[in-house]
């Protein structure tokens, strides 16, 4: 008799009392025309705007420092998978986390409960139970490997399964990506009347006009103007003659269809908003009195609120305190650390020496530098030639 409750929480998309695992957006709102508003990720990937801003978080997100008290423990966040390398790995699956609002691990672990491995896995390979006394979760996996298969009843030690947004208790997560449909349709739509209106413009590069009281038939006018493109083509470059009973203008683009164009980054704006990153790192204006420090402060604090959540994952299967530095992802040349010791020792905050091991635990300065030798210097003159 299973031990687990029937009932699913997965986030896989519910239709009826029928939960469909599989993630082709075309298939699932054709099931489900009345609330058509599933978006896969691989649609959401071709969007330019949501590719930035997932490929730059995830990247930073993999990038940052991952601290764990257990040498085990730091061991498999350093070198998790045996089939890519270590940033490679989490940048996948912190990707996915952004797409989906939760991502998962199999951690594979000898008989001694160790961790030898941990492999990523699919949303649409993991199915999540509820346990009959709500005591806990477990997972119904299917494996790519034939010889593997399907595992039931997984428990959730062995799973790491990070989550965003959640309204069920933190068991999964919400995409950021339902947030996103009405701008995603009109991003879309706006793209297609943009090709439209762009296709028509240059359709007709001009017309031809027949002046003097010329009357011409529907067929003649069709065929002078074959005669007149043809001639055009055939020029190779050259200029195109007509007589004096005819006038030719061509069409530019109108000042209607460049506004239409500059429609298009308001969807930038929105899906910045959602993902909680300043619209500047879209590559678009954004606020023009924000200083590059508070852009900087605004994208530090989101990146700290994700991090959070992984942090907060690995505590919690791993059983030891896990800390995350930043560093490495928002100041990679130590450019900030390096003027903020500054102004506090100009403020006396911080003493030479003090600042001297603050830029070495930094990695500005050798552990090893040696001491002066000769004694600083006011003003490009020696301190000892102004006592004298």
């Amino acid at each position: 008799m299973p031990f687990f409750a029937k009932k699913r929480i997965k986030n896989s998309l519910t239709l009826g009392n029928r939960t469909l695992n599989f993630t082709d957006s075309e298939i699932a709102n054709f099931l489900n025309p009345d609330h058509a508003d599933y978006v896969s990720a691989k649609s959401a990937l071709q969007n330019s705007d949501i590719f930035s801003i997932v490929n730059q978080l995830s990247g930073d997100l993999a990038t940052v420092k991952y601290k764990a008290e257990r040498s085990r423990a730091q061991a498999m966040i350093d070198q998790p998978s045996a089939t890519t390398n270590s940033h490679a790995f989490w940048q996948s699956l912190y990707a996915q986390l952004l797409l989906a609002g939760e991502a998962f691990a199999y951690r594979w672990r000898n008989v001694n409960g160790v961790d030898m491995r941990w492999e990523y896995l699919r949303p649409s390979q993991v199915n999540v139970f509820l346990l009959d006394d709500g005591s806990g979760l477990r997972y119904t996996i299917t494996f790519d490997e034939p010889e593997i298969g399907v595992k039931e009843y997984v428990p959730q030690g062995d799973v790491l399964h990070f989550r965003l947004l959640s309204t069920n208790g933190g068991m999964t997560g919400i995409s950021p990506l339902t947030a996103l449909v009405n701008e995603l349709k009109i991003n879309n739509s706006s793209n297609q009347l943009t090709l439209t209106a762009l296709t028509k413009s240059i359709f007709s590069p001009g017309v031809l006009s027949i002046e003097h009281g010329g009357l011409l038939g529907a067929s003649e006018k069709i065929a002078r103007s074959r005669e007149f493109i043809k001639q055009v083509n055939d020029s190779d470059g050259g200029p195109v003659v007509i007589d004096s009973l005819e006038k030719y203008e061509p069409l530019e683009i109108k000042s209607n269809v460049a506004a239409l164009l500059a429609q298009t980054d308001w969807t930038g704006t929105q899906i910045a908003k959602v993902f909680g990153v300043p619209d500047s790192y879209l590559n678009g204006q954004g606020d023009q009195q924000s200083s590059v420090d508070q852009i900087a402060s605004l994208y530090a604090n989101s990146l700290n609120r994700y991090a959070s959540s992984i942090t907060s994952e690995f505590a919690n299967k791993l059983s030891t305190k896990v800390t995350v530095d930043l560093r490495p992802a928002l100041d990679p040349l130590s450019n900030l650390i390096a003027g903020r010791v500054r102004d506090l020792t100009k403020s006396g905050v911080l003493a030479p020496n003090q600042s001297v091991y603050t830029l070495q635990r930094a990695g500005l300065l050798d552990e090893n530098l040696p001491k002066a030798t000769t004694p600083p210097t006011k003003g490009g003159e020696n301190v000892n030639d102004e006592d004298d």
